[in-house]
């Protein structure tokens, strides 16, 4: 069974995980998470501040999905 994580407590295990000189492996155990569950928090992360790969999209641009289409006015 799968654990929810609060938003704010991702975002301090990703700056645990990135400001430590240890292992994602390491923090991970020691906060009591899957290591996939925190390289996924870090990766994302990453995205959203612009540090991805190119043409990754954030989380709120995944969320947000395309815009809506204008409604036609001829019929």
């Amino acid at each position: 069974m799968s654990k929810r994580y609060t938003a704010e407590f991702k975002r301090d295990a990703v700056a645990l995980a990135l400001a430590s000189d240890r292992t994602i492996t390491e923090v991970a155990r020691d906060l009591g998470v899957s290591p996939e569950g925190l390289r996924g928090w870090v990766k994302q992360a990453k995205i959203d501040r612009g540090d991805g790969p190119a043409g990754a999209l954030t989380t709120a641009a995944t969320r947000c999905g395309s815009p809506p289409r204008p409604a036609s006015t001829t019929r």
